[in-house]
């Protein structure tokens, strides 16, 4: 349930009003301030609210049930756009398209120092590069874990740049209690364990679609790392499973405008998962800007050929230089600034 209050409410009377409602109808309240407006939204079992009695407030505007079952990701709860912003220019979300860039795997020291430098003169705001690696294959390359998150903070230390990474397990979290933004991947997306824990920290999320899962289900995997208690979730289009069998997955590029239409939370895209194919990440990205992606999330290597994982779709430094050249370009066609790291 909504209620829109009337401008010129104060605080005090706001949180009044939201004790006396929740005291009432045992429900929890969380209040979001605009501009012109203050909402509330109502969490919990809210069949039994007597909306004739909260309409009657002279503080009341409008109240309104809302049927989907996300909440706190819901933009009815939350008219305005959430902003992850890392401080020094590392931005997504808030008009700031946010480019993280680099390898699939992390494989030693000067890999990912080197392309972490090449990166961020290319413009990227965010180094990613995976320690944990879910592979499909238990015989395939499974990252350097422990030794990899090491050698990716030796890279921000270098670089300056913020590190994102993917956990694999709640046991794993006192590992991560150092990195700037977690990344939930595809096969994760459903570990509900996971981002109940996950709801607890105080950091970025950043949460990826799952192969085969719906956007309603996207958006109900964020509502639980919301719900206990974590509203920095960053949601991830990297493309799903289809018939087509010509590009690793198909792009939902629909998902993007949709995304900000029902939801607050900054939505990027990863083009490099999405095709599987380098020469593909290009239009893929640029599509994605376009459609109105807060960020993108692409994969960077020294040497493709031979890179320990996900070779094939990986853009060469030159490659992503070009790349990031190109979205600066058309970025404020769409009403976007490419984040620049300080």
């Amino acid at each position: 349930m909504i209620i829109v209050l009337r401008a010129g409410v104060t605080q005090k009377e706001v949180l009044e009003f939201s004790e006396w409602i929740e005291s009432a109808n045992n429900v929890k309240v969380n209040a979001w301030y605009g501009e012109h407006s203050t909402v509330l939204g109502l969490l919990g079992d809210t069949a039994a609210v007597d909306i004739e009695s909260i309409v009657a407030q002279r503080m009341v505007e409008s109240v309104k049930r809302v049927q989907e079952p996300y909440k706190k990701a819901n933009r009815k709860f939350h008219p305005g756009d959430t902003v992850i912003d890392l401080g020094e220019g590392s931005v997504i979300g808030g008009g700031k398209l946010g480019i993280i860039a680099g390898p699939c795997s992390v494989e030693n020291d000067q890999q990912i120092t080197g392309i972490a430098q090449d990166v961020k003169a290319s413009g990227a705001a965010f180094l990613r590069g995976g320690a944990f690696k879910p592979r499909t294959s238990p015989y395939a390359f499974q990252g350097l874990r422990a030794e990899g998150l090491e050698l990716l903070r030796h890279a921000r230390k270098k670089t300056g740049l913020p590190i994102v990474t993917e956990i694999m397990s709640p046991n794993h979290m006192v590992l991560f209690e150092d990195v700037d933004i977690i990344q939930v991947g595809a096969r994760n997306m459903q570990n509900f364990e996971l981002l109940k824990e996950l709801g607890k920290v105080d950091k970025p999320i950043l949460l990826k679609r799952g192969l085969a899962n719906t956007i309603e289900e996207l958006l109900m995997s964020a509502e639980y790392i919301m719900a206990a208690g974590n509203e920095q979730v960053i949601l991830c289009e990297r493309g799903i499973r289809s018939f087509e069998t010509m590009t690793r997955n198909t792009l939902d590029i629909s998902a993007v405008p949709l995304l900000k239409s029902i939801s607050h939370l900054p939505v990027v895209v990863d083009p490099s998962h999405a095709a599987g194919i380098s020469s593909l990440v290009e239009p893929l990205a640029l599509a994605a800007v376009a459609a109105g992606a807060d960020g993108l999330i692409i994969e960077v290597h020294n040497d493709p050929p031979h890179a320990l994982s996900d070779g094939a779709q990986s853009l060469t430094p030159e490659q992503f230089r070009s790349l990031a050249a190109r979205i600066a370009e058309i970025a404020p066609m769409f009403g976007k600034e490419v984040a620049h790291r300080t």
